[in-house]
């Protein structure tokens, strides 16, 4: 029998036998118990704020669930060397593209919860839980959000042989040819819903012509295989400047800087019309809040650098900042709204 001393007293740690047979432990084990349990969450917490303390202690994996060589795998590569310079640790990109961004997405996932693997996350992540029956992760229960990096919107360009100049003259163009109005982009892609968008909002009939990516639909309107690609700034600005397509309308809320001249939807007489192209960095559910904060405010520290916003100004992005929880909230309010867009077009999940 264990005993032990208590404010002086002696008092016994014992099972008994209640009345209908089960054993209980006296209150002294109770005591005992509470106390441990104590212990063991200090502990807990002291670790965990060491680890926030000393993290990053060594490289950190930077998944990026899109092929090498893209505007969004560099745009991927410029936060990770970003997060590199300012915690003095090497942040390795890590490429795993396939199935709409999916594999690495789901990659990230399964990870080990500690703050080493991180993933860098578009709007094909809110899109696919509409486009695929099923997915092998929970884009809001299996990632931990850390914070949207960047921000972009869509541009609307038609062939320079289409002969409209302006947002509205499209929009009476395609209603005096209901359904001989071709837009190019992979089947559930941004620029494939953004156009049932469009024909939602403008109350016109285009057909739509599926393609590998969007680069591949904007090499089919420079050769007059279509006539108009919703498409990210980025991969817009070069075409655009060399006078290879007309931009009629950016799909935003403002202008942008790197092209002025180009109205916005509102501004060209279709309010609303806005798709955005937005970037963030996640980790696996479970990550430590105290290492997901710290991700958080470093960056908040980096996006505010002048040098940062030059760099992301200059691929058509702006650098931007939410806490955990808005860009949480955010996640799954995109998600019910593609899901909606993909309805209204009919796309079948795969």
């Amino acid at each position: 029998m264990k005993q032990m001393l208590r404010h002086g007293k002696r008092e016994r740690i014992q099972s008994e036998q209640g009345p209908d047979g089960r054993h209980r432990v006296a209150r002294g084990g109770w005591m005992i118990a509470v106390a441990l349990a104590g212990v063991l969450i200090l502990m807990g917490t002291m670790a965990s704020s060491l680890c926030a303390e000393t993290y990053p202690s060594k490289p950190v994996r930077f998944l990026l669930p899109f092929p090498p060589g893209g505007a969004t795998d560099l745009l991927g590569r410029l936060v990770a060397k970003k997060y590199a310079d300012s915690f003095g640790q090497s942040f390795v990109p890590d490429n795993r593209p396939g199935a709409g961004g999916n594999i690495g997405t789901e990659l990230a996932a399964r990870e080990k919860p500690d703050g080493y693997s991180l993933v860098f996350v578009s709007p094909s992540m809110t899109i696919s839980p509409s486009i695929y029956k099923k997915l092998n992760y929970d884009a809001v229960k299996d990632l931990a959000p850390i914070s949207l990096v960047m921000d972009s919107y869509y541009v609307l360009c038609v062939r320079n042989s289409l002969p409209v100049k302006s947002l509205k003259e499209f929009i009476d163009y395609a209603k005096a040819n209901p359904g001989k109005v071709n837009y190019g982009g992979g089947i559930g892609t941004p620029p494939h819903l953004a156009g049932v968008l469009l024909s939602k909002m403008a109350g016109i009939k285009m057909t739509h012509v599926p393609y590998k990516g969007v680069a591949a639909a904007m090499i089919g309107m420079m050769s007059n295989e279509i006539d108009v690609v919703m498409i990210g700034t980025p991969a817009a600005l070069p075409q655009i400047k060399a006078g290879k397509v007309r931009a009629l309308a950016f799909l935003s809320k403002k202008r942008l800087s790197s092209l002025p001249e180009v109205p916005t939807t509102a501004e060209a007489g279709l309010p609303g019309y806005i798709v955005q192209s937005w970037y963030g960095v996640m980790a696996p559910a479970g990550t430590p809040p105290e290492i997901v904060n710290l991700l958080n405010k470093e960056w908040a520290k980096i996006s505010a650098m002048p040098d940062t916003i030059a760099e992301t100004r200059k691929l058509g992005f702006e650098p931007i900042v939410t806490t955990p929880e808005e860009f949480g909230q955010f996640i799954k309010e995109d998600i019910a709204h593609w899901r909606q867009v993909v309805q209204d077009a009919g796309i079948k999940a795969k």
